[in-house]
């Protein structure tokens, strides 16, 4: 088998102006809690292939860099809510490589209840079998109900998670280069299959992790996977700073977002790396309609649709408060912790907070506005108004693209690549085509990693397999 790997240092992009990068973000029925009830949806949509499918092959024909899809080990939420469990990521993904061809193909995957050897493993079984298109969302996983499920009484400390996720990451890298580029030789003559001498186990001795031998996969056409991450706290920017290639975010308004984009960039220059390898693409849930006023009555057909029980539980899942402490129709209690003793998703606590005692909202209001996106920004409007303010974030410092949240699904998809992907193909933003085949790293902009055994000069040589 021949693996096609772009030489260290490539991007693959060529010259040309700065255009989105999109990636859509699939779950079941769609974003929005609700979105099982409506009349069009499939409440078993959330395991059915085919329904994953078609959502693939729609973001590729709207031209979409990757799809992604969440995962954590623990059941979310509680079953009465809205469609619950998931696929396990990295095996729906391998089946939507085999019916797509061009798509990158992130999958979620924890550093907390993983070991390197078989996620790194995995991750480059996937890009093999893609050709090239795979991602690692690289997440710690917070709450107490994953850790009880791997014999843990309650979840490690935040900054003790970043710690190991770090660690875990510098092990699958070495994982990852344990075979060098031109390891297999197959000279059937001779009767060597490979070079041994080009084989390098990962000798790894840390705080969190004892790993020994090389990976029994071959290195994949990216050499890593596309690295991404979706934490917003001090912490998890300086792990972004550090590792990440692409941060998915949830931001609220144009001026928090340039406000974060900015920290970020900068974070990742002073650790020594170049900030224009760092993409970011903020969340936004697209409601649309041929009117604005088509598009709010559309918003409001969900919002009527949320059980206001069910988000009052999770909210006080997510604020870590005794059940029956929030009432609906008053704000939120005036002594909430700060954001420094909460362990769990600490910038997802925070955002929520400022939302409801920025507007001075009821419990029965932030439901409401949590309901479309969890936090991420919810846009009602025409596909020119939704068009419009992709184009001013990306054009005014706060996103080098857009996490594509639809509300509803396969609608919601459908309609804003039937609808939106035009208007920006039109504006010069988006590109109309794939073009010549490209890894999911080519199309991000991303050079491929060099091999770490190798000198520089070696390493900048190797080319194919």
């Amino acid at each position: 088998m021949t693996i096609r790997t772009p030489a260290p240092g490539s991007t693959g992009t060529g010259p040309g102006p700065r255009t989105l990068h999109l990636n859509a973000f699939l779950m079941n029925t769609g974003h929005h809690e609700a979105s099982w009830r409506l009349p069009e949806s499939d409440p078993y949509a959330h395991v059915d292939l085919a329904h994953y499918v078609a959502l693939a092959r729609t973001a590729e024909r709207g031209t979409f860099d990757s799809l992604f899809l969440a995962d954590g080990p623990q059941l979310w939420n509680t079953v009465a809510q809205r469609p619950a469990g998931a696929l396990e990521p990295l095996t729906l993904l391998t089946a939507l490589a085999t019916a797509t061809e061009h798509i990158g193909l992130i999958a979620t995957a924890s550093t907390s209840y993983n070991s390197p050897y078989n996620l790194a493993r995995r991750f480059a079984s996937l890009d093999i079998v893609s050709g090239g298109r795979a991602g690692w969302n690289i997440v710690t996983t917070a709450g107490a109900e994953a850790a009880r499920n791997f014999g843990l009484d309650a979840e490690p400390a935040h900054a003790e998670r970043y710690a190991r996720a770090a660690e875990f990451v510098e092990v699958t890298r070495r994982l990852w280069d344990s075979w060098e580029d031109d390891t297999v030789v197959a000279d059937k003559a001779a009767g060597v299959w490979g070079d041994d001498a080009k084989i390098h186990p990962a000798r790894h001795e840390g705080t969190y992790f004892k790993v020994a031998g090389a990976l029994n996969v071959p290195r994949s056409p990216q050499g890593y996977p596309l690295l991404v991450q979706a934490g917003s706290s001090a912490d998890g920017k300086a792990f972004a700073a550090r590792y990440a290639e692409a941060v998915f975010t949830a931001q609220q308004s144009l001026a928090g977002a340039r406000a974060f984009y900015a920290d970020l960039k900068r974070l990742t220059r002073r650790a020594g790396r170049d900030p224009e390898l760092l993409k970011v693409l903020p969340g936004i849930v697209p409601v649309l309609g041929s009117t604005e006023a088509e598009a709010r009555a559309a918003e409001q057909v969900l919002d009527e649709h949320i059980v206001p029980e069910h988000g009052r539980v999770r909210l006080e899942n997510l604020l870590r408060l005794e059940p029956g402490t929030l009432h609906l129709d008053r704000e939120l209690p005036a002594d909430l912790p700060p954001e420094s003793a909460v362990e769990g998703a600490k910038s997802r606590y925070t955002l929520v907070v400022e939302l409801a005692r920025g507007e001075r909202l009821t419990v029965r209001q932030l439901i409401g506005r949590l309901g479309g996106g969890r936090g991420h920004l919810t846009f009602a409007g025409t596909p020119e108004q939704v068009a419009d303010a992709i184009g001013t974030w990306f054009t005014e410092g706060a996103a080098d693209g857009f996490n594509i949240m639809p509300a509803v699904l396969p609608s919601g998809l459908d309609a804003f690549v039937e609808h939106v992907v035009p208007l920006l193909r039109a504006r010069g933003l988006l590109r109309s085509g794939y073009g010549p085949r490209q890894t999911l790293r080519e199309r991000y902009g991303l050079p491929r990693p060099a091999n770490q055994h190798l000198a520089p000069a070696l390493s900048s040589a190797l080319t194919t397999v």
